[in-house]
């Protein structure tokens, strides 16, 4: 399947316009826009023209538009002129403001400027959030009140994460009604080519721009000015920009700009706002029939309509970003610029969502050059993302998928809980449940059509059963016959049994795994005497340290030496002819195959052990450790953690392959083919 791209508010691909452009510049119109002699001249015409179709589009009028490097730099430059000119006023002995209030949405590069020139330039204003609405919009009244102390006022024009389209005139109109003096600075990165922009016939005094949101290459954007605004450059030296900005100007990104504000003044090569809405509309028909429940984070009317961010009840946003990067439907999970970081979308919470949809958003974006067909064909997927949740029990289904043998881990917040599903007898066992996760439980329990069991712990539980009581009314059951083991469980033809270890309980599923809890490692020695416990019994834990499992042997006699045994693509098909015993090991879970089209990689032996069932697997692959296993996942973090688990337990030949699947198709590897 060919990608579809839906994370245009982190960066587009280049216009092929604008690679045309930027390729004429390289090689034709290359010269210098400050040297005298014809060359240069006509780089400077060029340089020249563009800027003139940018000052015609944005409305500068009177005020002054440079290049740059794109808007961070913009929004640098533009705090350090406001903040210049308000040390010089104070230095004159005038007032000045003692805030610098910014929009409690706004992108972390205007927080932290703000902060970091703030110190340098010795001021040492107080650095205030100005707070939102539940609407994502700017509180009016809040500003109003702080607007008089206020030295400078950071907002943006329409936001990267939610699209939500900031009131700008009524911000001006507060501004004015309230005298305000205040320097005011406005993100327009989302805004260009998305709003209609007049901006010397408004109050903004700086507003930066970034060319690579708008299929313009990363590196190449612009600031304007308004004229009498205070200006201090943020780089000095040759003089270029009338001496706004000194270096070399980007003439290939320039150029390439110009090819794109070209588009947008043709009027044909972009969608229309209406044909951008009925798109939208298009997605979130199809978003809503794939994901029961889904909640939209940001108002419909109020947004920019190329930009959705929505939560799903029960799903986090690393499953449902696997889930669309298997579909091969790229989105992301909040700004792209923090998205690694893997914490709650500040901006959500700054509107005061609940807090699992500020922890579990995705945001769907597109740009305006989407056409229909491409619109369609990411219904289609998203739609069959929604089947590949149900296939997994992950959503409510009519479907009735055949029980399983299964030792499954699920984990949240450094915790672990532990299900036993037994095929034969359709039963399971819950041990350690967190509240967290009796959702998935639930839904696990109940699309396999379990008869659940028992809900044991391995200590005294710190919630004080509530999750096990709330697993209960999920299922709608009164009562379990044993909602604890008093001795031992017949699980089908296997036998739970538990075990006291001073106040705490180890449950041994023969001698294959036991489930200690947090339990210190030199209390298994009175298991190993009553032989309960062998060497290569798999012990699984409480809490998610990141190991997966452990066994005995490794607990006694320390950690194998954990040494990275890394393949790149490149290097995967000598690997595989040099040893054909090789096992390739996918380590994504049943609902990215299910999203899949086609295999994964040709003509190989690959073996489907999801990371959350790996411990049931380990103990078969130990009795071979000098059989090469090569795991892989998306993007090789799941199978980083798989291949130092089996190394630790004392397989030699654990390999991950580096980059996982998205780098072998980046790399076009001959084995990779459409997932």
């Amino acid at each position: 399947m060919k990608e579809i791209y839906l994370d245009s508010n982190a960066t587009t691909c280049v216009l092929p316009a604008a690679v045309a452009a930027a390729k004429q510049a390289m090689e034709q119109g290359y010269g210098n826009p400050s040297s005298t002699h014809a060359t240069g001249l006509q780089a400077k015409a060029m340089m020249d023209g563009v800027r003139r179709r940018a000052s015609g589009l944005l409305g500068v009028g009177d005020g002054r538009l440079m290049f740059n490097s794109g808007a961070t730099e913009g929004i640098q430059t533009a705090v350090l002129s406001a903040l210049c000119a308000l040390r010089e006023r104070r230095d004159a002995g005038k007032r000045i403001g003692s805030l610098l209030l910014y929009g409690a949405t706004e992108h972390k590069a205007v927080p932290e400027s703000l902060a970091h020139w703030n110190r340098l330039l010795g001021l040492n204003l107080e650095v205030r959030k100005l707070p939102v609405d539940a609407q994502g919009r700017h509180d009016l009244q809040a500003l109003g009140a702080l607007i008089g102390d206020a030295a400078m006022l950071c907002t943006m024009a329409a936001n990267n994460e939610t699209g939500v389209v900031s009131d700008l005139s009524a911000i001006a109109q507060l501004l004015h009604e309230r005298g305000a003096d205040a320097y005011w600075m406005v993100d327009c990165v989302q805004a260009l080519g998305k709003l209609k922009l007049n901006l010397a016939a408004t109050r903004i005094d700086y507003a930066p721009f970034s060319g690579h949101k708008l299929y313009a290459p990363k590196g190449i954007g612009m600031l304007y000015v308004r004229a009498g605004a205070p200006f201090t450059p943020l780089m000095m030296g040759g003089g270029q920009e009338a001496g706004l900005r000194s270096g070399t100007e980007n003439m290939a990104g320039i150029a390439a700009l110009g090819a794109v504000l070209a588009a947008l003044d043709d009027g044909k090569t972009f969608r229309s706002h209406a044909d951008l809405a009925a798109f939208r509309e298009q997605l979130v028909a199809s978003l809503e029939r794939a994901f029961p429940g889904i909640v939209f984070n940001m108002p419909f009317d109020l947004s920019l309509s190329t930009t959705l961010n929505f939560s799903v009840p029960g799903l986090s946003s690393k499953e449902l970003l696997d889930l669309f990067d298997a579909a091969r439907v790229r989105v992301s999970s909040g700004s792209a610029c923090s998205a690694a970081k893997a914490l709650p979308s500040y901006v959500l919470e700054a509107m005061h969502v609940p807090q699992w949809r500020a922890s579990s958003a995705i945001r769907l974006s597109f740009g305006p050059l989407i056409d229909a067909a491409t619109v369609t064909a990411a219904c289609a997927r998203i739609e069959r993302c929604g089947e590949a949740l149900r296939s997994s029990c992950l959503l409510p289904s009519a479907l009735a998928p055949s029980p399983q043998d299964g030792v499954i881990q699920l984990s949240v917040d450094g915790q672990c809980t532990w299900l036993l599903s037994d095929a034969a007898s359709a039963s399971c066992v819950v041990i350690d449940p967190v509240a967290a996760l009796v959702p998935r439980l639930a839904a696990f329990i109940r699309c396999q059509h379990l008869a659940l069991r028992a809900i044991v712990h391995t200590a005294a539980p710190a919630d004080h059963g509530v999750a096990r009581l709330a697993l209960l009314q999920e299922l709608e059951i009164e009562q379990v016959g044993h909602v604890d083991i008093d001795g031992e469980l017949a699980l089908g033809q296997q036998r739970l049994r538990r075990v006291e270890c001073g106040e705490n309980h180890v449950y041994l599923l023969g001698q294959r795994f036991a489930f200690i809890g947090a339990l210190a490692p030199g209390a298994l020695a009175p298991l190993l005497d009553a032989a309960l416990l062998t060497q290569d019994t798999v012990l699984c834990a409480s809490g998610d340290d990141g190991s997966i499992c452990a066994t005995v042997r490794t607990v006694q006699d320390g950690s194998a030496p954990a040494v990275e045994l890394q393949l790149d693509a490149a290097a995967l098909p000598a690997f595989l002819r040099q040893h054909p015993g090789a096992i390739l090991v996918d380590v994504r879970e049943a609902y990215e195959h299910a999203a899949c089209a086609g295999t994964v990689f040709e003509g190989c032996e690959v073996r489907s052990v999801p990371l959350s069932r790996l411990a049931g697997q380990v103990a078969a692959w130990l009795q071979q450790p000098q059989r090469p296993l090569v795991f892989f996942c998306r993007s090789g973090n799941r199978s980083a953690r798989a291949s130092a688990c089996l190394r630790r337990l004392g397989h030699s030949a654990a390999w991950q392959l580096n980059g996982g699947m998205a780098m072998a198709e980046a790399t076009r590897h001959p084995l990779a083919i459409a997932a």
